[in-house]
């Protein structure tokens, strides 16, 4: 399988760049889904069976100010992702995530649930699968939610339980919002299973996660926990916070097509290991 990777750079494309030796990562300061022209010109002079789209636009509170940022990238540029492999024969991947859903459930979301955006990014989300879908039917868009990775681990903190960490041994405030709950799912678990599903012929939409949900104050402590920093989390509420985005407070999926990943603080306690053995 000759696979292509788009936002090869971040998190999850760079665990999926890893693991597909015969395909290729293209970060976005390469070739941005944004330009149409570009991409199919990319796709075309590599050929591949089958493209990851990774690239998306994730500043959700930023993208209540940049609205046509977050559409360009997460909306467009998929669709643009989508025409391109249709034009060239190949099966897209394309990620999602659980903020398409606007968080009233009282049990985890599923598939066939209604998508109820809340804010610009979440909204920018759900056009970009609805969009893929329509462009390219067999296309598989893989919802997901709170992904943390190693990309970043030793420098810039990385995901969000990096920046906790990071925060903490530099003395800063630990205010985490205890009622937005979410499955923390760690990329390296993500990226395989996202590659056996496409080899598989999988189509539609799927969810995704890892098993088990948590607030984001309890993976802060186990985070904390795992790294072995000592430091104090304060549970807040999604009022104290005051984010300009609306977040869903229940972020957590499941799935009716799927099994999930593994446990979430399995994945924690890999990726802390990694983290100190790569001195983070």
């Amino acid at each position: 399988m000759k696979a292509l990777v788009l936002g090869a750079g971040g998190q999850l494309g760079s665990d999926l760049a890893t693991l597909l030796p015969e395909g290729a990562g293209v970060s976005h300061q390469e070739v941005s889904v944004a330009d149409p022209a570009a991409l199919l010109a990319l796709m075309r002079d590599r050929r591949p069976d089958i493209v990851f789209n990774c690239a998306a636009y994730n500043a959700v509170d930023r993208a209540e100010n940049e609205r046509h940022l977050a559409f360009q990238v997460n909306s467009e540029g998929a669709f643009n992702a989508a025409v391109a492999c249709e034009r060239i024969g190949a099966r897209l991947v394309h990620f999602s995530t659980n903020f398409v859903f606007d968080g009233r459930l009282d049990r985890p979301y599923v598939e066939s649930d209604l998508a109820l955006p809340l804010g610009v990014y979440a909204q920018s989300k759900r056009e970009g699968e609805r969009r893929v879908l329509e462009a390219m039917p067999r296309a598989l868009v893989v919802r997901t939610a709170a992904l943390f990775g190693d990309r970043g681990a030793s420098s810039q903190g990385g995901s969000f339980p990096g920046r906790i960490v990071m925060r903490a041994r530099a003395g800063g405030p630990l205010r985490v919002v205890a009622d937005q709950r979410v499955n923390p799912t760690y990329t390296r678990d993500l990226a395989p299973v996202a590659i056996h599903l496409a080899q598989d012929g999988l189509e539609g939409v799927v969810h995704l996660v890892a098993g088990g949900c948590c607030g984001w104050d309890e993976l802060a402590r186990a985070a904390l926990a795992e790294c072995g920093v000592r430091g104090d989390v304060e549970s807040v509420s999604s009022a104290d916070i005051k984010s300009p985005a609306a977040r869903p407070l229940n972020g957590c999926l499941s799935s009716t097509r799927v099994s999930p990943l593994r446990p979430w603080l399995e994945g924690l306690h890999q990726w802390a290991e990694r983290r100190a053995a790569h001195g983070g």
